[in-house]
């Protein structure tokens, strides 16, 4: 019954601009009526989603719910996730309206829809749908997000972490994060093997392959906030220890002004205090007393006449210092007995000198920083300089508690310090914010002990916090980020997806 006045309608859209005005209303209101001619209903509201006049696209697609039924209901956000692709932003805003309240109906079979538009659309498609999930999930209801779907986010987004860009990958790792079910220590523990795959620690790592270490990074950056004492960085320290310290100076990325070495110690020293039992621990000790010891200089030899007989005396880099000596204290509990059993004699006695050394450097810098902040309040130390003063005040002091432990005998590993660049809940207001706010990515200047020197010469102004540096990265090429698919990591050239479609 009515079948043939229906049709009539179906047939409006092929009419002029007041009969698809009509023809986008009626169509969905009447849809539910005549389930038989179904497929022909959803395609002749497809052709007005697409229509050339802007206001009939946008009534059509507001109306677009109405048709989300049933078996319908996954094809229906199929469609709406590629209409994400509109410059239009009050159809844009339609569209993110009407896949929010057909989730509202059926979570999974949206999910559906996007994943399916994620996983074969247009490059366009899929970037928007990405940031859909990334911004709109976080908003729906708990009898929304259930259990089951959450579920299904993860399984599907393990599809998709296949074979993804650097910025895609950080999205789905905010996605996942936000689940509740991952938010228990077995689903931090699930998130950190998904990083650590992505990370690909298996593989050989090449540091002038600017895509390999731009990965390692990113993965890293994205597991530092997982880890805890529960959920151990063990996988990711060893990998460091074995695979990046021995190629430190080597490491070579694309992001201009980033001092990556500095980078990758303080990646190390964030994960360094949650690391658990390490197969290889005296081994992997060793690696990394012997990077603290490049840069842990002896005395200068003196001539006769008592004075140096090098120009200068060594650079002391105290921001490379304060992340090898914090993550060699951190490791060094579980083997206490390192320094004063594994080594010889002779090996203890020249990093004691080493370290008094160091540590009558350390004091000078100390002494002159507490003299130029001495004094300031407030709006003074709010300036650039003073900001850089707090925070190289902070290395210092950090590298001034760490030796007094190392100089005990036996040597003690008991001392907590907080890391420069993490903030102190209880420190002055200022200074943490000096801390937070310090994010000159120049390299570090090489610092003298030499007393006589202006203060700013003798510290190491520090490069900022490593998350300050995650806009500057730029991946338009999908596939590459697992390795092995050839296709490079970052953004060199058009990104190519690998698809048929």
């Amino acid at each position: 019954q009515h079948k043939d006045a229906y049709q009539v309608i179906l047939d409006g859209v092929k009419g002029g601009a007041k009969e698809k005005r009509l023809a986008a209303q009626f169509i969905p209101k009447f849809f539910k009526h005549f389930p038989e001619l179904a497929d022909s209903a959803i395609n002749a509201q497809l052709d007005l989603c697409e229509d050339e006049d802007v206001s009939i696209r946008r009534q059509a697609i507001k109306e677009l719910p109405q048709f989300a039924t049933g078996d319908n209901l996954p094809r229906v956000a199929d469609i709406l996730t590629q209409l994400l692709q509109s410059d239009d932003s009050a159809e844009f805003n339609l569209v993110n309206n009407a896949l929010l309240s057909i989730f509202k109906m059926d979570a999974k079979g949206t999910l559906g829809g996007l994943f399916s538009q994620i996983l074969q659309g247009e490059d366009i498609v899929r970037e928007r749908a990405i940031k859909f999930l990334s911004t709109k999930l976080k908003t729906l209801p708990e009898e929304v997000m259930t259990k089951e779907v959450e579920e299904f986010i993860l399984t599907e987004s393990k599809k998709v972490l296949e074979d993804v860009t650097g910025e895609e990958f950080v999205l789905f790792m905010k996605i996942l994060s936000g689940l509740k079910s991952l938010q228990t220590v077995s689903g931090r523990q699930q998130l950190v093997e998904l990083v650590a795959e992505q990370a690909d620690l298996e593989q050989t790592f090449n540091p002038s392959d600017t895509d390999c270490v731009d990965r390692l990074l990113q993965c890293t950056r994205q597991a530092v906030p997982l880890f805890s004492k529960n959920v151990h960085s063990t996988k990711f320290v060893t990998y460091f220890c074995e695979h990046v310290l021995p190629n430190l100076s080597s490491l070579t990325t694309l992001v201009e002004g980033l001092d990556i070495q500095l980078e990758v110690l303080k990646l190390l020293a964030e994960m360094s205090s949650f690391c658990g039992d390490m197969e290889k621990l005296e081994s992997n000790l060793k690696k990394l007393f012997d990077k603290l010891l490049e840069y842990m200089p002896l005395p200068p030899e003196e001539a006769e006449n008592g004075e140096n007989a090098g120009n200068e005396e060594p650079k002391l880099q105290f921001s490379y210092v304060e992340c090898l000596l914090y993550s060699f204290h951190q490791l060094g509990r579980k083997l206490p007995d390192f320094l004063t059993a594994k080594l010889n004699a002779e090996k203890l006695k020249d990093f004691k000198i080493r370290l008094q050394y160091f540590a009558r450097g350390l004091q000078v810098s100390i002494r002159q920083l507490r003299l130029a902040l001495q004094g300031k309040t407030g709006e003074a130390l709010k300036t650039e300089e003073n900001k850089i003063k707090v925070v190289a005040l902070k290395i210092t002091n950090n590298i001034n508690v760490l030796i007094k432990d190392l100089f005990h005998i036996p040597p003690s590993y008991k001392s907590t310090v907080t890391l420069s660049w993490k903030p102190v809940q209880k420190a002055d207001a200022s200074q943490k914010r000096a801390s937070e706010d310090t994010t000159s990515s120049s390299p570090p200047k090489k610092a003298s002990a030499g007393p006589k020197r202006d203060a700013r010469q003798i510290y190491n102004p520090p490069s900022g916090k490593y998350s300050s540096n995650l806009g500057s990265f730029s991946y338009e090429q999908r596939g590459g980020f697992r390795g092995g698919r050839g296709r490079g990591w970052g953004g060199r050239g058009n990104r190519s997806r690998g698809r048929i479609y």
